[in-house]
C-alpha cells in the first residue's frame, strides 16, 4: 500500500500538475514555483523503489514453494526494474540543476535551460516506461506462480497477469509509438491499478494460507 500511495502522490499528485506538455517555459516556471514539491516527488518515488525491492523479494519467498527458478527469475527482473527506476530519478534531479542560480549557467540562455530542463522530465517518462518492462515480465511469472500455488485465489495471478500485458503494451508503445500512448492511457494502465490494489489487499487483510504454504514447500523440498 505503502508503494502504491508514493507512486501516486509522486507522479500523479505532483508531477501531472507541474508538467505542462509541449511547453517548457511553462513547466520551468511551475517547477520554480514549486521546489519544495519538486523535491517530495522525488523523495516519494525513491520511497516507492525502495518499497519494490522489498516487495520483490517478500514475492520470492511466498512463491518459490511452486517453483523456485521461476520465482527467482522474477526476483531479479524486479530488482532489474528498480535498478533502471532508480537511476531514471536524475533525470528528476537534472531539472533542479538547470534551472538553478549556479554562476556556470550564466554561458547558456534561460530559454535553453529551460528546454534542457523539459528534456530531462521528458527522459524520465521514457525511462521510466523502459523500467515497466522489466516489471511486466515480471508480473507474468509472478502471476502464473500465484495462479499454480493453491494457497492464493487464481483469479489473483489472473490479474497480476493482465497487469503485466497492460504494462509491457503501454511501455512497447511509448517506444514504438508515442502518439499511441495518448489513447491509451490511462484505460490500458486501470486492469494493473486494479490488479496490484487487489493483491496488496489481499495480503494485507487476508495473507497467505501458511498450512497450503508449508505443505507446497515440503513437497518440493
Amino acid at each position: 500500500m505503502i508503494l502504491i500511495v508514493a507512486g501516486l502522490i509522486g507522479e500523479m499528485f505532483i508531477r501531472n500538475r507541474l508538467i505542462i506538455s509541449g511547453d517548457p517555459a511553462g513547466t520551468a516556471h511551475n517547477i520554480l514555483m514549486h521546489l519544495l514539491q519538486w523535491r517530495i516527488s522525488i523523495a516519494s518515488d525513491l520511497i516507492m523503489h525502495i518499497c519494490d525491492a522489498v516487495v520483490a523479494m517478500v514475492y520470492y519467498v511466498l512463491l518459490k514453494p511452486v517453483n523456485k527458478n521461476l520465482a527467482l527469475v522474477a526476483l531479479y527482473l524486479g530488482l532489474v526494474q528498480t535498478a533502471v527506476l532508480v537511476a531514471n530519478k536524475m533525470n528528476l534531479v537534472m531539472p533542479l540543476l538547470f534551472l538553478g542560480n549556479s554562476a556556470y549557467l550564466n554561458s547558456l540562455d534561460p530559454h535553453t535551460l529551460q528546454t534542457l530542463a523539459y528534456l530531462s522530465v521528458a527522459a524520465h517518462d521514457y525511462g521510466f516506461g523502459i523500467g515497466l518492462i522489466f516489471f511486466g515480465c515480471e508480473c507474468l511469472i509472478a502471476g502464473y506462480l500465484i495462479f499454480k500455488s493453491g494457497y492464493f485465489p487464481r483469479i489473483l495471478g489472473i490479474m497480476i497477469q493482465i497487469a503485466g500485458i497492460c504494462y509491457l503494451v503501454n511501455s512497447f508503445a511509448l517506444i514504438l509509438s508515442p502518439a499511441l500512448v495518448h489513447a491509451l492511457f490511462p484505460v490500458i494502465l486501470l486492469p494493473s491499478f486494479i490488479g496490484e490494489l487487489s493483491m496488496s489487499l489481499w495480503l494485507l487483510f487476508k495473507g497467505v494460507d501458511l498450512t497450503k504454504w508449508k505443505e507446497r514447500a515440503i513437497a518440493n523440498a
